[in-house]
């Protein structure tokens, strides 16, 4: 260690640059980690607030909600103690008096089920054209008590706010079944209050095999989920995760790459100097170990720096950008790109293994 930090202070140009370099390596990483934590969270984030075990779709629905077609009378099917209706939608929403309009993702459920987050500020829904917002919706100029339209122009008043959430990246409106059917499905009749359409029935604390569905002649087949494969199976979610995980994992390559490659130069440079000190005794071992701790020196600098500025520009991203810091991940990150900067650090070793004394100080 000593060698290793004597000579990274004499030639500190040419480790500056090594260690820029895997600042901003480690700098992308980080950001991409901290993008694709965030894009996970605003899909999930309102799923993961019900604190849900099973969700419970149509068999035809391929596991989406919105392609969920189901009835309230559905929901006394499923055998189980602490279950919910729950009508989910996409829509846009708009002040009275205001052509800006808001993307929202509905939810339309009992306002004293489990899938209603408990109220900040004002009070439950009471009635069809009621709805409660959440909190991060205010900094698009949405308030409570405020008129706003939703769907195809429908009036709805915001008597409370919750705290923020989001589904498929877009804020939760949540109203009751009722006024969800009248918002999606319009006026027209249904048979009875258990004929009215729902999307899914969810179950807080059993998981799905511990769910039984009731199912006879006639009826329609349901198929029981996790809220883990649920989520999984929401439009977009995992390509968007695999796409910018595989950068992530694709820069860990690269790291080894630039490490390996400006270490393997430098120590061509030095191969007269470690002839020298092969002559005066320095064991090939102590060069190797010098050459691994220049490359341990510069991936720890160059990582906590780049976790100190990704912490940093994560506090100015607007709100509109999805971003997430996940701190065991950054740990973990940081660990295999410490790893992996040393891992290149080997690609020197052979190099001083080689070295000859005489021919590197120029004898016969």
């Amino acid at each position: 260690m000593y060698l290793a930090w004597k000579e990274i202070r004499y030639s500190k140009l040419r480790y500056g640059l090594i260690i820029g370099i895997m600042f901003l390596v480690a700098y992308v990483v980080f950001i991409l980690s901290g993008l694709a934590n965030g894009l996970a969270q605003g899909n999930r984030q309102a799923v993961d607030d019900w604190q849900a075990k099973t969700v419970i779709l149509s068999e035809d629905s391929n596991k989406i909600a919105s392609a969920s077609q189901l009835t309230r009378s559905d929901v006394d099917r499923v055998d189980a103690t602490d279950k919910t209706a729950v009508g989910i939608f996409s829509s846009a929403m708009e002040k009275s008096g205001s052509n800006d309009k808001t993307n929202v993702s509905i939810f339309g459920a009992d306002s004293d089920s489990f899938i209603v987050p408990k109220i900040k500020e004002g009070r439950s829904v009471e009635a069809d054209n009621e709805i409660v917002i959440g909190e991060n919706l205010e900094s698009d100029g949405f308030k409570l008590n405020q008129t706003v339209k939703l769907g195809s122009g429908k009036e709805f008043k915001v008597v409370g706010i919750v705290p923020a959430s989001t589904y498929m990246i877009a804020p939760v409106v949540y109203m009751n079944l009722d006024g969800y059917t009248e918002l999606k499905y319009g006026a027209q009749p249904f048979e009875s209050d258990a004929k009215k359409p729902i999307s899914a029935v969810v179950v807080k604390d059993q998981t799905p095999s511990q769910v039984s569905i009731n199912t006879e002649d006639g009826q329609k087949e349901m198929q029981k989920l996790t809220s883990d494969d649920f989520v999984e199976s929401l439009p977009g979610y995992k390509p968007e995760k695999l796409t910018l995980d595989a950068m992530i994992y694709f820069l860990f390559v690269v790291v080894a790459a630039i490490i390996g490659i400006f270490m393997y130069v430098m120590t061509l440079q030095k191969t007269a100097i470690f002839g020298v000190m092969k002559a005066q005794g320095v064991s090939t071992g102590y060069l190797v170990r010098s050459i691994l701790a220049q490359a341990l020196i510069v991936g720890i600098v160059g990582v906590a720096l780049a976790v100190l500025f990704s912490e940093l520009t994560s506090l100015v991203l607007p709100d509109a950008m999805p971003f997430s810091v996940d701190w065991l991940e950054w740990g973990i990150y940081s660990v295999i790109l410490v790893l992996v900067a040393m891992i290149g650090g080997l690609f020197s070793i052979r190099t001083v293994t080689k070295v000859d004394p005489v021919t590197a100080i120029g004898g016969e």
